[in-house]
């Protein structure tokens, strides 16, 4: 009598893709969790923003919740069902649960700083906010509707482009040397996506570079096209968000230059003629992703608990293309 494989065992002794295997445990190095940052320690700081700094944070951090959410409940349920490897399903379950982990972490920023009335009217404006929820709206029908390839891309343009509208926020404040364990988590989260985008631009990169020439030229008309639309949307909400706080402008900057990195990501040409000498240089600072310097007894931050992984580099961007 014949036996027949009803469900095979995942073996990583051997390795399809080793791309698959370096980004496990790239991210398995990086693990942590918001429970182990003393936000508390920043409430100091949060007492000297203005009523209208705290109301933009607050919806920054909704804003990015949101992005999270979708990213965990919608995005990586569909891309596992176009996987090369049964390692990259593997890889694709640790991004899940990691953007699981961001989504959580706003609110552990939430519960710290702000009312319970703050929290739900901070909720309200995420759920009803046009043009975030336009965003949502847009990379979420590509899960549901798109092809394998249109589906990376979303994925990567979120990943790489669209959260950095929020990033801008936290990461200005650390160069002001203001709410530094809130930027400590929003740097860990940065360090999950730059690798996350990586990752999933390269698996992209493969199915891409199998296409015949004349479908690789309409998937990639197609993907410009989707930036230029998700960039005007983006252009609207950055003004919502920061036009009372009058850095509307350099968070554009910050924006078409994460966006030509997101098409680093898919192995295309730049868009934008931003580059990193164009975004503000205390910004530039602070997502560098390397590790904080928490005392042992009363702060645990990444150096103590996660060492010193860092944030992919430029060449990063190439990786396995070679």
């Amino acid at each position: 009598m014949t036996n027949y494989t009803y469900y095979p065992a995942i073996n990583w002794n051997e390795i399809e893709d080793v791309i698959d295997k370096s980004t496990w445990e790239k991210l398995t190095e990086q693990f942590w969790l918001d429970t182990r940052i003393p936000l508390s320690n920043d409430l100091d700081d949060w007492r000297t923003l203005s009523d209208k700094e705290k109301q933009m944070v607050g919806y920054v951090f909704g804003g990015l919740t949101l992005l999270d959410t979708v990213q965990s409940e919608s995005g990586m349920d569909q891309l596992r069902k176009d996987v090369r490897t049964p390692h990259e399903e593997a890889v694709l379950n640790n991004i899940q649960f990691m953007e699981s982990v961001h989504a959580k972490s706003y609110s552990s920023i939430f519960s710290t700083l702000n009312t319970k009335a703050e929290i739900e009217e901070i909720f309200h404006w995420t759920n009803t906010n046009e043009f975030l929820q336009r965003k949502a709206e847009i990379i979420n029908e590509i899960y549901k509707n798109g092809t394998p390839l249109q589906k990376k891309v979303a994925s990567v343009y979120l990943e790489t482009f669209l959260f950095y509208s929020g990033f801008y926020t936290p990461l200005y404040y650390l160069g002001n040397n203001k709410l530094p364990n809130v930027a400590e988590i929003i740097k860990l989260i940065i360090r999950d996506e730059s690798v996350h985008g990586t990752y999933i631009g390269y698996k992209f990169q493969l199915g891409f570079n199998e296409l015949p020439e004349e479908e690789q030229e309409s998937l990639k008309e197609w993907m410009y096209n989707l930036l230029f639309e998700l960039y005007e949307n983006e252009e609207r909400y950055t003004e919502e968000l920061y036009d009372e706080i009058g850095w509307t402008e350099e968070v554009k900057t910050f924006l078409r230059y994460n966006a030509n990195k997101a098409l680093m990501n898919l192995g295309q040409d730049p868009l934008f003629p931003d580059t990193a000498d164009d975004v503000n240089p205390i910004v530039m600072n602070g997502i560098s992703t390397g590790t904080s310097n928490h005392d042992f007894f009363s702060q645990v931050g990444n150096g103590y608990l996660l060492g010193t992984v860092e944030a992919m580099q430029e060449e990063d961007y190439l990786i396995g293309m070679e």
